[in-house]
């Protein structure tokens, strides 16, 4: 990934928000067929002493889980808010008249490696997990218990777990950090009027 120094983001803190909120990553990897790509939730858990891990699952049907066994180094892309920014939101353009448009965002690539759990209780667990990250704000949030054992259990054997040991992420914010400030924050509050608030406040907090 082309990254410049300026659109670099380094804290590990920011780079596990963006995996936490935008939980749906492509994970990437070689297939019998060349470059293959699937869009998986992953839930992503820290380690003490190192980047953490992802786990998540597929359907048994699915081919990846074949294609990548344990040990399998893989790419996983998270992509957070994105937008596009029209030279006409930057107050030195109507000034100088050398600005182009261009588009923001920020994407994590994580690499790591793959570990497949095809086992009963990694598989009951990784559900157990993505469930209460994703119903835990619900009125009433969804449990396994809410379906009859004889159902889960089907369910459970038409999926198999995987799990990515973190080797390293690289984050790229690219938010208007190379603008002047005022170009910057004008283009956030244009943004923010077109409800576009999430990469708004990213753009805000990148000087």
């Amino acid at each position: 990934m082309y990254l410049p120094p300026h659109f670099a983001e380094l804290r590990p803190e920011e780079m596990q928000r963006l995996l936490r909120e935008y939980p749906l990553g492509t994970l990437i990897h070689q297939g019998t067929a060349g470059l293959d790509a699937e869009h998986i939730p992953l839930d992503y858990q820290p380690r003490e002493g190192g980047p953490g891990v992802l786990r998540g699952h597929v359907a048994w049907a699915n081919a990846v889980w074949q294609h990548c066994p344990s040990g399998t180094p893989v790419l996983v892309v998270f992509h957070g808010p994105q937008a596009y920014i029209s030279p006409n939101w930057y107050p030195s353009k109507h000034e100088t008249h050398q600005l182009v448009p261009t588009w923001n965002y920020q994407v994590v690539h994580v690499h790591g490696t793959m570990t497949v759990l095809d086992d009963e209780k990694s598989v009951r667990n990784i559900i157990a997990l993505l469930t209460h990250q994703h119903e835990r704000n619900e009125p009433r949030p969804w449990r396994m218990g809410d379906s009859t054992p004889e159902f889960i259990q089907g369910m459970l054997q038409q999926i198999v777990g995987i799990e990515i040991a973190i080797t390293r992420m690289v984050d790229k914010s690219k938010l208007s950090q190379n603008r002047e400030t005022r170009d910057r924050l004008n283009a956030a509050d244009v943004l923010d009027s077109q409800g576009q608030t999430h990469m708004a406040q990213a753009m805000r907090t990148a000087g």
